[in-house]
């Protein structure tokens, strides 16, 4: 019998630029997670550096060995966290989600979408990442989305056929300055549903609030399981620290009922993609 997941949803504000301020928050967030015995807590995307780097006259981009991060492993103890940071990478700089377990960093994504348009401008000051992997934890196999990412059908598909059982959104959405009339929080609430639904898994989308360079960021984190049912939800436009206890056996039972997951056919679909990427289709 497998152990169930304690997951914290830490739905917070931070402050741009301002690393250790942010580090801080993160760190009274653990101690709160701790008591609440909590085996994961996810932080939204960006949590240590603020979304508008670009604004930020000094680099406060984290290299992965960094003191900084070092000591919030130190703050951690045991419980795993995904935290959001600007990168400092050899040569590019990335929108970066770690996930550290045991004092050590397991994996790293980078933002693989980003976002340029209207007051998004994240492709001027991050490279995207080149790679979407599944990792293992101690309750299973996961992978982590960041924001626009999910909202690329074929990312959350790959990292489910390399096997997650769980798909980890730190996001940084707003609801401001979008064309026309779209309301962010049902649109969220239809994709995370739709992709738990279709690819039988559990969604963990931890959104920020606050508001940063004219954005406003809306919160409304939430947990759906593999039936597209809202396990819980987090308010709008309101810091909240949410643990919710999850039966991760609940991904079987589901992909046993329908098995969507086992039917993807990847030598076709690899086939059709190399098809239409040699017809002009690979921007």
């Amino acid at each position: 019998m497998e152990k169930p997941l304690r997951v914290t949803l830490a739905q917070v504000d931070c402050t741009l630029g301002d690393v250790e301020s942010n580090l801080r928050r993160t760190a009274r967030v653990l101690a709160q997670a701790r008591e609440e015995r909590a085996d994961l807590v996810v932080f939204p995307e960006l949590s240590l550096t603020g979304y508008s780097v670009g604004r930020v006259a000094e680099d406060v981009s984290l290299q992965q060995e960094d003191a900084e991060l070092v000591a919030l492993l130190a703050e951690a103890g045991q419980t795993a966290v995904v935290v959001g940071f600007s990168e400092a990478g050899r040569l590019h700089t990335y929108n970066s989600a770690g996930y550290f377990e045991g004092g050590t960093l397991r994996h790293v994504h980078r933002k693989l979408y980003l976002p340029t348009y209207g007051e998004f401008e994240e492709r001027k000051h991050f490279s995207p990442g080149q790679a979407m992997r599944a990792f293992d934890t101690p309750f299973g196999p996961m992978a982590i989305l960041i924001c626009y990412d999910l909202w690329q059908p074929t990312l959350p598909f790959l990292a489910v056929q390399d096997g997650a059982r769980v798909l980890l959104v730190p996001a940084n959405s707003s609801r401001t300055r979008f064309p026309g009339d779209i309301d962010m929080p049902r649109e969220w609430r239809d994709i995370n549903r739709f992709h738990a639904r279709m690819l039988e898994s559990y969604v963990i989308f931890v959104n920020r609030v606050g508001t940063e360079e004219g954005l406003g960021f809306w919160g409304g984190s939430q947990v759906v399981d593999p039936w597209g049912n809202i396990v819980c939800e987090a308010p709008l436009d309101e810091p909240a620290v949410i643990t919710v206890e999850l039966d991760l056996l609940n991904v079987r039972r589901r992909r046993r009922e329908i098995p969507l997951v086992k039917e993807a056919r990847l030598a076709l679909l690899a086939r059709e993609i190399d098809r239409l990427a040699a017809e002009g289709g690979d921007l």
